[in-house]
């Protein structure tokens, strides 16, 4: 009989995996259902392109200013008052906050510095600007 009852005095050679299996895919499924709620709101810029964009700094503050001139701070639209006082819980919490700021591109340079020096202001020293890599950089003008 291949399948058959094993004698007790063997050892035991072979491993049950079923019980891992079965212990894997609940997990799987737990993190499926659970992903849905992990992402944050996010709000549609169309942000400028740059060709040799260095890599994305992972920050804990999120502050985009969109076409309209709207302000948000991680998904929540408000004032330049309101994200002063934000920024500043966030430095509280945090001396390392680290903002990442996107603007879109149709913005007047002169907003989007305001934006920045708000947040500078606040405390926070080191910050990235979010663009939209290119996938193929533009030529180089020729000299004359």
């Amino acid at each position: 009989m291949a399948g058959g009852a094993q004698d007790n005095d063997d050892e035991i050679t072979g491993i049950n995996v079923t019980p891992l299996v079965d212990v894997v895919l609940v997990l799987l499924i737990i993190f499926m259902v659970t992903a849905n709620f992990i992402v944050r709101e996010t709000v549609e810029v169309d942000l400028p392109r740059a060709a040799n964009g260095g890599e994305t700094v992972q920050g804990l503050v999120n502050v985009v200013l969109d076409k309209e001139g709207k302000l948000f701070f991680d998904g929540t639209e408000m004032t330049e008052k309101d994200l002063e006082k934000r920024v500043q819980e966030a430095v509280a919490k945090d001396k390392e906050t680290r903002a990442i700021i996107s603007a879109d591109q149709s913005l007047p340079y002169g907003r989007v510095m305001r934006l920045i020096d708000v947040v500078k202001g606040q405390g926070i020293a080191k910050f990235a600007l979010n663009i939209e890599k290119d996938v193929a950089p533009a030529a180089a003008p020729a000299a004359p």
